[in-house]
């Protein structure tokens, strides 16, 4: 039986363990980026950050690494503090959204976390609870964001009574910034400057401490450093400026995920034959007027199942083997199509670069109307992981 033309397809025999999609995880460039984050920064205390699984990346492998150099580490949940300790963790552990009951706080003491306090309710936890140890307390300030934190006056008198609590180590003062990606946003000084009028009128001890610094700020503002700073993203590789912005020329980040798979098939598509679901994106040809050579289409072992970005829209970059081409449609839940028409080298079997290594995720994420948090947190438990 003869085969329609819009179905022409290759394949050739895989020798594949499992299926190809993987994410390669370089601690060595871990590890580079917190050093240029330690050098602009070098009197600041830093807590690396590694909620939500750090970032995608693994938080027992990543805080491993970080381990002899981060002065803390900043998590989201106590079971993602409790993980870390599992994995023998001694550094000290913040749960920046603080806990969400008595059996947490008690746990928090068992197992000698710090935890934020951004509200009377959890004051309240912590003032009613008998713990087995004090902890220390990073009391948090809504300085202009308004997600979480007291007001100044609330801020004041909460200050008040956890330096008079016997449940209270050491208290630490914290807030966060809203727009500290936009070195130009006018929030960013509003927010420094009511964060530091609020800090002077409590007559900040010395052994108590300040943090207001991200990613961003760390970058950008080194008079919001204070005492601590809490990078984040910039860890991982990724620019925390908005848009375009470029980083400093001194500073050099390292992308930690490459994420990859390989070609599984190939498609020849007459001009004018769609591809993929919907019929998104069609072979440049007949319907255009255009010439009616086919085009080439590589459909590679990756897709929204894997946490590949759905909204990746018609020309995303990729890599294939090296060389940029782009996808071909809609992606689907387990692969997508990549016009490799300007490759004809390409192969079954060849190596596919998502992101990392070569191509910034930052670029997948403007060609999926996203940020790049998002992608790194969405790659899923279905994708292999390897640390080197």
């Amino acid at each position: 039986m003869a085969i329609a033309p819009a179905c022409i397809f290759t394949c050739l025999i895989l020798d594949f363990m499992t299926r190809p999609i993987e994410a390669l995880i370089s601690l060595a460039n871990l590890q580079h980026n917190f050093a240029q984050a330690r050098n602009l920064t070098p009197t600041a205390r830093i807590m690396a950050v590694v909620k939500a699984n750090a970032y995608g990346h693994g938080a027992v492998r990543v805080a491993g690494a970080l381990d002899p150099l981060a002065d803390a580490f900043g998590v989201a949940s106590l079971e993602e503090a409790v993980e870390l300790r599992a994995a023998g963790i001694e550094s000290p552990i913040v749960l920046l959204s603080g806990v969400f009951g008595r059996t947490e706080m008690l746990e928090v003491a068992r197992h000698g976390l710090a935890t934020v306090i951004h509200c009377v309710e959890q004051l309240q936890i912590l003032l009613a609870t008998e713990l087995s140890q004090p902890v220390d307390v990073w009391l948090k300030l809504d300085t202009g964001m308004h997600r979480l934190g007291f007001t100044a006056e609330g801020f004041c008198r909460a200050a008040g009574r956890l330096r008079a609590a016997k449940q209270v180590a050491k208290l630490t003062f914290i807030s966060h910034l809203a727009c500290a990606d936009d070195p130009a946003a006018a929030l960013n000084e509003r927010q420094l400057s009511a964060f530091s009028k609020t800090l002077d009128g409590l007559d900040v001890g010395v052994d108590e401490c300040a943090s207001l610094a991200n990613s961003a700020a760390l970058l950008t503002r080194p008079d919001m450093h204070f005492d601590w700073v809490r990078p984040g993203v910039m860890l991982y590789g990724v620019n925390p400026l908005a848009g375009d912005l470029p980083l400093p020329a001194e500073l050099e980040l390292r992308p930690v995920m490459t994420l990859r798979s390989r070609i599984v098939a190939l498609q020849a598509v007459p001009g004018g034959e769609a591809v993929g679901y919907g019929e998104a994106w069609c072979a440049p040809g007949l319907a255009t007027g255009a010439s009616a050579s086919p085009a080439r289409i590589a459909v590679v072992a990756a897709g929204y199942g894997d946490g590949y970005p759905r909204h990746a829209a018609n020309g995303c970059p990729v890599l294939v083997n090296g060389k940029s081409a782009v996808v071909a449609g809609r992606v689907s839940m387990d692969l997508i199509s990549v016009d490799i028409s300007a490759n004809p080298e390409a192969q079954v079997g060849d190596v596919v670069t998502l992101w990392g290594e070569g191509l910034p995720v930052e670029s997948i994420a403007q060609h999926s109307a996203t940020i790049a948090y998002e992608l790194l947190t969405a790659v899923n438990q279905r994708v292999k992981f390897s640390y080197e």
